[in-house]
């Protein structure tokens, strides 16, 4: 397997810009994962990758040879596509077996290569079968078994998923992990569920109008976002936003939230705010990190009153959305919480867990 590169990459369409300058480095063996919501260039980045794209300008390595004028089939990389690309008049053998055959492979190493990824993906017994005669999953399957035999330099994965229902997704996901835990390709894969970019990678590029916004392990994305973009677009429901302002109580540095509802800040949060007195940010916290009061945090944590609005009850857990003045606040609590709407709640925040980001930028106010 081997390390991809790119290098202050453009990609314009007559006069628009839809790749700005992205550079970026993918070690040997890694899985690494491009999110981001339609548009944002994901697809069209891993397309350069293929060579299906021309780029405007820049380099593309691969294994340390620069790609950029190599057409795809001299590019040793194996790609499944969203709508799984399988010829309909060949069965899987022949299917799994056609990129081996172009290549003049002999006989007895095309049967060897794909009863190795067909033992891989447990699909043997589906060998004689038409596509028409699968089901979605194993048609998925046995595009992945296609990729798998050509042994390529890089696996690119374009939504694979996105035709699954929900709990072949699930399970069709856990497959692509554990065959990369036993493959250790390298592997470029393409989505815009960041529930998946959560599970399967080994790091995260989150990218946004063709820009690459951060790149991190999945921890790092969820935990430490560097921008109020990230931080919006990961997490199921995401982090919670409200306008704020930073202020000065007596020499303590707080924030000021709507209607007046003053909060204290940690240390490190509250030295990285005080040169910034007046002005106006965006205070962000996770649902998870919205306790009952009458729970076990500590007394010191900062605390609010909050209106309950609905509840969403999730079976092992409950969403209680609150009223904030205009804004909602969502809290994440066990089953056993279910208060009435109407009622007041307090609720404390986990103070080590308070994001703050420039309302102006999105990049973050934190200290990592």
């Amino acid at each position: 397997m081997s390390a991809v590169s790119l290098r202050n990459v453009f990609k314009s369409y007559d006069s628009t810009l839809v790749i700005h300058g992205v550079n970026l480095e993918i070690h040997d063996g890694e899985f690494i994962v491009f999110v981001g919501p339609s548009g944002c260039g994901k697809s069209t980045l891993m397309r350069m990758v293929a060579g299906l794209e021309d780029i405007t300008a820049g380099e593309i390595l691969i294994d340390g040879q620069v790609v950029n004028d190599l057409p795809p089939r001299d590019r040793d990389i194996a790609m499944v596509f969203q709508d799984y690309a399988l010829y309909p008049n060949k069965t899987v053998f022949e299917n799994m077996a056609f990129g081996l055959r172009l290549r003049k492979t002999p006989e007895s190493e095309i049967r060897a290569s794909v009863q190795a990824a067909a033992a891989t993906l447990q699909i043997e017994h589906l060998f004689d079968r038409l596509p028409k005669a699968l089901s979605g999953g194993q048609r998925q399957r046995v595009a992945m078994g296609r990729a798998i035999v050509r042994q390529p330099k890089v696996f690119l994965f374009d939504e694979p998923l996105s035709n699954l229902d929900a709990l072949l997704r699930n399970q069709v996901r856990a497959e692509i992990k554990k065959l990369h835990h036993r493959l250790k390709g390298t592997t470029i894969y393409v989505t815009h569920d960041q529930v998946e970019a959560m599970t399967l990678a080994d790091r995260i590029v989150v990218l946004r109008a063709g820009v690459i916004v951060q790149v991190g392990t999945p921890d790092e994305i969820y935990h430490q976002p560097r921008h109020r973009f990230v931080a919006g677009f990961t997490g199921s429901p995401p982090m919670n936003f409200v306008d704020a302002s930073v202020v000065s109580d007596n020499g303590q540095v707080m924030l000021n939230l709507v209607s007046d509802h003053r909060l204290p800040l940690p240390e490190t949060l509250s030295r990285a705010v005080e040169e910034r007195v007046g002005d106006e940010v965006e205070f962000g916290i996770r649902p998870e990190n919205l306790h009952l009061a009458n729970s076990e945090p500590p007394a010191d944590w900062p605390k609010l009153s909050l209106k309950v609005e609905l509840i969403e009850p999730m079976g092992a857990e409950n969403l209680v959305h609150f009223a904030l003045c205009k804004n909602s606040l969502v809290g994440r609590f066990g089953n056993h919480v279910r208060p009435a709407p109407g009622t007041l709640i307090d609720v404390v925040l986990d103070p080590t867990k308070m994001h703050l980001f420039d309302k102006q930028s999105g990049e973050t106010l934190n200290r990592f």
